[in-house]
């Protein structure tokens, strides 16, 4: 009786490590591989990338790939990305953030674009470990430069918390996301690292990236 029941507390422990396996597998890992994607493809062209210097001092970076128009107006309300912060001389485990819409959701027009934003400092960092940050307002922002010179860079961009970026049919280009609410994906997270985590307990370094983030965290090392 009792190996019968050991067996199926066992049986049940397994069932629920598949489930979040599954999660991650149907739910999340395509948003993991096209964040990825969105950093490889961008820092393959350094004449229309970030410019490296302002990259190797970011505090941080927002990856949010493939946002559609369409999805601010039936029900997403939001673009869903990936967040991770330096720790040292690497990268701390993501984590799924939401990128809720502000004044520039009609720039987009019908068209899918993807979003980078890179934070410049400790300052924005903490902004951004916090339940959520209104773009423009709790934090600056400003449209990031392009190129492989950032000292083509204007005193607004040099001093801004967050830069930001889109990419739209292969153009890569600043945007401005004033207005914009971004928030830890609390539910998202929970599913990957299989319990209720903090962005801010993550973005610290004090828990390891999963390997379902292998992807984009390889895509990071520039």
């Amino acid at each position: 009786m009792k190996k019968a029941l050991f067996t199926g507390c066992v049986l049940a422990i397994a069932g629920a490590t598949l489930t979040v396996s599954a999660a991650v597998s149907d739910k999340l890992k395509s948003r993991i591989e096209e964040s990825a994607t969105v950093l490889t493809e961008i820092h393959a062209a350094p004449d229309k990338d970030i410019p490296k210097e302002l990259w190797d001092r970011a505090a941080c970076v927002v990856v949010i790939p493939s946002v559609k128009k369409v999805a601010f107006v039936f029900g997403g309300e939001y673009g869903r990305g990936l967040m991770a912060c330096r720790k040292g001389g690497g990268w701390t485990a993501p984590v799924f953030m939401g990128l809720q819409k502000g004044s520039w959701g009609a720039q987009i027009g019908g068209q899918s674009i993807d979003l980078v934003l890179l934070v410049n400092n400790e300052r924005g960092m903490k902004k951004l470990l916090g339940n959520k940050v209104t773009l423009g307002a709790e934090a600056s922002v400003a449209a990031g430069p392009v190129g492989r010179d950032a000292r083509a860079a204007t005193d607004a961009q040099m001093n801004a918390e967050i830069l930001s970026y889109s990419r739209t049919q292969g153009l890569f280009a600043g945007i401005n996301l004033s207005g914009g609410v971004l928030k830890p994906d609390n539910d998202d997270n929970e599913d990957v690292y299989g319990r209720k985590v903090t962005a801010s307990a993550v973005l610290t370094g004090s828990t390891a990236a999963p390997a379902v983030f292998g992807p984009f965290m390889k895509a990071l090392q520039r």
